[in-house]
């Protein structure tokens, strides 16, 4: 089952991506190093709902 999540940089707070995750493989939250255009930094983003 896949499920839509965004993700949000842990510095501005900003949901700058939207992306899909098999809930059965990944269970945890994400945390990918992705580039924020609001801090115009390669920031840590994290799983929102």
């Amino acid at each position: 089952m896949r499920v839509k999540v965004a993700l949000e940089c842990t510095e501005c707070h900003h949901r700058n991506y939207n992306t899909t995750k098999n809930k059965k493989n990944d269970p945890d939250r994400i945390e990918l190093k992705k580039y924020c255009r609001f801090c115009r930094h390669h920031t840590v983003h994290k799983e929102t709902k």
